[in-house]
């Protein structure tokens, strides 16, 4: 292995409870339920132009009415206001990529202004600059390849070289397509056991639940 690509939310960050959290109950609110881990299986690790799509489908199919207009701006206010309370790093991601002598990048779904300032609240910002790339400098979000190969040419390596981390099974199809090996992370506060298999289900190599855990492995790499 050459380099290691990071997903960002809910495996540097955690993130994705907070996202799930607002997005559910505000989707309740419009007359949309979802259980939560049908709704963490179906749309997480979409670029937000994918899920906004999605949901749109779902308010146009079940109820006969789009979504209004301003929800995505809600959305958005109602992860900030989480986001200064709650936004950490998943403990002991700077300890772990510390013990990383590989390349390393950062390719993540999130819209980049949102990149960059769950990246910085958190401090992480600087482990990973320059290589931080998100679904805005790809036409294609996963599950398609192109975030990775994005990130794997940003690095100057071939994609047979680089071993993914990600929480989402849009993220390891992603990998996967792009010839690439890739772990599932289970260390967020979003992941459960269905979690786990669903991760398994769809390629990942292995499950890692904590970052203590991928500190060792990565000395193997």
């Amino acid at each position: 292995m050459r380099a290691v690509i990071f997903d960002c939310d809910g495996v540097l960050i955690d993130s994705e409870v907070i996202a799930v959290e607002v997005e559910t109950a505000l989707l309740a609110e419009h007359g949309l339920h979802y259980e939560i881990p049908e709704f963490v299986a179906r749309f997480m690790g979409m670029s937000d132009k994918a899920f906004y799509a999605a949901l749109s489908e779902d308010s146009q199919s079940r109820q006969g009415r789009a979504l209004p207009a301003d929800f995505k701006a809600r959305v958005d206010a109602g992860k900030r206001v989480l986001n200064e309370q709650k936004l950490a790093a998943i403990v002991g991601i700077e300890a772990a990529v510390a013990r990383l002598s590989l390349l390393k990048a950062v390719a993540s779904s999130s819209e980049i202004h949102h990149l960059d300032y769950k990246l910085r609240k958190t401090g992480l910002w600087d482990l990973f600059a320059p290589h931080i790339y998100s679904a805005d400098h790809v036409t294609h979000a996963k599950p398609a390849p192109d975030l990775f190969l994005h990130a794997a040419n940003a690095l100057g390596v071939d994609p047979s070289g680089c071993l993914v981390i990600e929480d989402s099974v849009n993220g390891v199809k992603a990998a996967l397509a792009a010839n690439m090996r890739v772990w599932g992370f289970a260390g967020g506060g979003h992941i459960d056991d269905s979690g786990r298999a669903r991760l398994t289900a769809a390629g990942a190599e292995r499950i890692v639940d904590d970052w203590d855990t991928a500190g060792v492995l990565f000395d193997e790499l």
